[in-house]
């Protein structure tokens, strides 16, 4: 059973007493049935809960610095209706007790938590975001990570990876920006792509005839979600690990990779779509960071001298991070140079960087 937290907030001027504030909101609490019950708090003004009928409860607190707030939980299937009267009746008698102290109003939506859909999701500086996601599509446990799809009313299907979001039907942005947002021809190349198990890139780049595309993904669970719920995404084309210009290989890509580097062959694009540079500024103690380092290097080894590599980045508010990863790109066998986009993906919600390397 879901619960509904409602918040109200009164920023004033100069702090209010509270003495002088809450008997006029007790009536308020009565009327809807609501027991108070008064809590210490050791000279940081008022704080008092009330409790009534199916499991509602109010949290009333005047701070002692110019605060006044209201949190306000219940049910789901409460009368919706009841309160909004009741957080109605206390924003209207606050205006008249507070009149001219008042510097801000804010009364947010109601958040929802427990629910069978999880509609938040955080952002990589930890703003809370709320998606309009209506329906768990698919979940399962693969050897790997979990996997869910959700569906959003904006940006279709979902697929999240251990509750990271990584791609929706909508973000067509994303899978262009990967690719060189249409500055690069592909046609007759030969691609590596590392990741990329929700066949966007793959569905996007044969329309451009290359001669061999190889993904090389590890999680055959993956392919099969986005094969039956990411259509939009990648088409048809993850019904076959095979086509005339591409294979799919259900592996491990570092073996596959240092495979490729004693034999001596090489691509003309290298895409790497596992994962984003990790949020981590202490890169020698953070195990992912070992791991980017390890496919970075591996992946410029199998870079034709003409080639490119391409790869997410992060969100553009992860500066250190973002300056971390261009640091280790000086640290590579070979000198290289880049270059950085900036793209809005849409369900990301946040400016997201893209990266191009190439040999020097």
């Amino acid at each position: 059973m879901a619960l509904r937290h409602y918040t109200l907030d009164f920023k004033l001027s100069t702090a209010v007493d509270s003495a002088t504030t809450v008997p006029h909101l007790l009536s308020i609490f009565h009327e809807q049935e609501m027991t108070e019950t008064v809590h210490e708090t050791n000279g940081h003004g008022y704080l008092g809960t009330f409790v009534g009928k199916n499991g509602r409860l109010a949290i009333l607190r005047v701070h002692s610095h110019g605060l006044v707030t209201v949190d306000l939980q219940c049910y789901e299937e409460d009368n919706i209706a009841q309160l909004d009267n009741l957080l109605n009746a206390l924003e209207t008698k606050l205006k008249m007790i507070l009149n001219g102290n008042i510097t801000r109003i804010k009364r947010l939506p109601a958040l929802v938590r427990g629910a069978e859909v999880d509609r938040y999701w955080p952002t990589t500086d930890d703003r809370l975001l709320e998606y309009d996601m209506d329906q768990l599509v698919y979940e399962e446990d693969s050897p790997y990570q979990n996997i869910k799809i959700l569906h959003s009313q904006q940006y279709g299907n979902v697929l999240i990876l251990d509750d990271d979001i990584n791609l929706a039907e909508s973000d067509l942005a994303y899978t262009q920006a990967i690719m060189g947002n249409g500055r690069e021809s592909y046609a007759g190349k030969e691609v590596l792509i590392l990741g990329g198990g929700d066949g966007g890139i793959l569905f996007e780049m044969v329309k451009q005839k290359p001669k061999m595309i190889t993904i090389v993904h590890i999680d055959q669970k993956v392919i099969d979600a986005c094969k039956k719920y990411m259509r939009r995404t990648c088409g048809n084309i993850l019904d076959s690990l095979e086509g005339d210009c591409y294979q799919i290989l259900v592996e491990d890509c570092v073996p596959v990779l240092r495979k490729y580097v004693q034999e001596g062959k090489t691509f003309d694009y290298v895409i790497n779509d596992l994962t984003a540079i990790p949020i981590s500024t202490e890169p020698e103690e953070d195990s992912t960071w070992d791991f980017l380092r390890l496919i970075l290097d591996l992946s410029i080894k199998v870079l034709h001298p003409s080639g490119k590599y391409f790869t997410q980045g992060n969100a553009q508010t992860m500066t250190e991070a973002l300056r971390l990863y261009e640091e280790q790109l000086k640290k590579l066998s070979c000198p290289v140079g880049f270059s950085k986009e900036v793209v809005c993906v849409p369900s990301y919600l946040e400016q997201w960087v893209f990266y191009s390397v190439w040999k020097k």
